[in-house]
């Protein structure tokens, strides 16, 4: 029997992947008070050491990126310690893991806020969609945010090459940029939530120019061939909408396409923040949408089973596939997926928030379990 395709190893840059199976990122709030990772966070990431490459949960650039309370920061030295934790366990495990570098934008609450201050955005315009948490996680509705003044977008890009610089200080492989789900970089992108005048407004290019110096910023610090960029295109998660998305996202990724960046990982449209989006589309900007316009690695997320995500690599519309909640309830995964065994049903109520309860107790394949498998 042919061995599956997505269970071969990748090149990825100048790193050796075992497989082609990927940990998405995943907000799971279980940071300290510092917003620094702990050692119980040391172990979910070294549990899940086996995936060909592990991004990070959203890790923010300043307090001021700060979305959601619990989330672990990489802009102060305990952040950088805390990280160096998980990076040695995942390393001493055999693994690989990028830190993803995030700024929430105007999806924030003054109460996380340094000084009880206003998020920023790129305009003053609050989500309609969705409910802010606040430091006292409660549900609350956002807050119209404060548009950054243009002489202050400098020090935004000087915060993403710090968080790069301080996630190699941390020992990871490599960074992912936070570019999707109605972030701040995504607010910038698109026009339902950026409405400047300036130069990083009104026209594409204009609008795409915040993304693209960030790349730039970073990939300083790391070298191309250790960064990526997460997108999604088709989202419409916390409020995001363009009025001509697919002539957006073609000049971004056109644009992206000349850094030869690691990979860039596309949110397939079916997926809406951490859920199922079931209802129609009619604009499907996926990676199979992205394929003939990006010469670089390409990687999907979306809700993918074992057999979804090994079509769509033998069809070749993708390089890798990055699986999310299968990740959380199967810590061992690509050894589930090899010999084809039952997956953990994964619960939800404990992916965000809460302590070792969802989190680093799910099950490994038991030897018996192996063993049914294998007769």
């Amino acid at each position: 029997m042919n061995q599956l395709k997505i269970l071969e190893p990748f090149t990825l840059g100048d790193l050796q992947l075992p497989n082609r199976i990927v940990m998405a990122p995943l907000t799971r709030r279980r940071a300290d008070i510092n917003n620094a990772p702990t050692p119980l966070n040391a172990l979910y990431y070294s549990q899940r050491s086996s995936a060909g490459l592990i991004i990070s949960e959203a890790s923010q650039i300043s307090p001021q990126g700060t979305s959601l309370p619990k989330t672990p920061g990489i802009y102060s030295q305990k952040q950088i310690e805390g990280w160096q934790l998980v990076t040695k366990a995942v390393h001493n495990s055999g693994g690989r893991i990028f830190i993803q570098l995030w700024h929430g934008g105007r999806c924030s609450h003054p109460s996380l806020q340094p000084n009880g201050e206003l998020p920023v955005a790129p305009s003053a315009r609050a989500p309609i969609e969705e409910k802010a948490l606040t430091a006292q996680e409660k549900e609350v509705p956002f807050v119209n945010p404060r548009s950054l003044l243009t002489t202050e977008i400098p020090e935004i890009i000087a915060q993403y090459r710090q968080g790069a610089t301080n996630a190699l200080e941390a020992g990871a492989d490599g960074v992912e940029i936070h570019g999707a789900n109605g972030y701040l970089l995504d607010q910038f992108l698109q026009d339902n939530s950026n409405q400047r005048t300036d130069k990083y407004g009104g026209s594409i290019e204009n609008r795409s120019r915040l993304l693209l110096e960030v790349t730039q910023a970073v990939t300083e610090v790391w070298g191309s061939q250790r960064v990526g960029i997460r997108l999604s295109p088709s989202s419409t998660y916390q409020d995001m909408y363009d009025s001509n998305p697919e002539a957006l996202f073609n000049y971004i990724v056109s644009k992206i396409d000349q850094f030869n960046l690691a990979y860039l990982h596309i949110v397939e449209p079916r997926i809406k923040g951490s859920h199922d989006d079931l209802t129609e589309k009619k604009l499907q900007l996926g990676v199979k949408h992205f394929r003939p316009l990006y010469s670089g690695n390409l990687m999907t997320a979306g809700g993918y089973t074992r057999d979804i995500g090994e079509e769509i690599i033998s069809q070749g519309y993708t390089d890798l596939v990055a699986y999310g909640r299968l990740f959380i309830a199967n810590p061992d995964l690509p050894k589930r997926f090899a010999l084809n065994a039952p997956l953990n049903p994964y619960y939800r109520p404990t992916f965000t928030g809460g302590n070792e309860i969802g989190y680093t107790d799910y099950p490994f394949l038991s030897i018996d379990k192996l063993a049914k498998n294998i007769i």
